[in-house]
């Protein structure tokens, strides 16, 4: 039963940390957005005009790809709270697991790679 208790505590410390790395993201698209908006009025030319609204579109996907991984670690973790700690360690709860981790893997890359390539942006269009 130890093992059980640890091994679950360790898969609720994955999902609350995704979940804590997942609003910070997410706040973090609101001030990229504050940012494109500051340029979009400022009048550049039409190629600015272009990569902010491109920008835009992805921030929104984005949005809706945090919300949809913030959804399944909450409902994640309200099964893993429903445990019966006097059953058998079911490997069920980490196989389970496995595509929230992939899924989350990949997530955070793309959201890097989007950073990463709005950061050359402002650095382009910022003064």
């Amino acid at each position: 039963m130890q093992t059980k208790v640890s091994h679950l505590s360790d898969l609720k410390f994955n999902l609350e940390t995704w979940r804590r790395e997942l609003r910070f993201h997410f706040d973090e698209m609101d001030t990229f957005e504050e940012k494109l908006e500051e340029i979009a009025a400022r009048e550049y030319n039409k190629s600015a005009s272009i990569s902010i609204e491109q920008f835009q579109n992805r921030i929104l996907i984005e949005k809706d790809a945090i919300s949809k991984l913030k959804h399944r670690c909450k409902n994640k973790m309200i099964n893993l709270n429903k445990v019966n700690y006097e059953d058998e360690l079911d490997m069920k709860y980490q196989s389970e697991h496995r595509p929230l981790m992939e899924d989350m893997r990949t997530y955070i890359k793309m959201h890097y790679d989007l950073k990463e390539e709005m950061m050359t942006f402002f650095l382009n269009w910022l003064e």
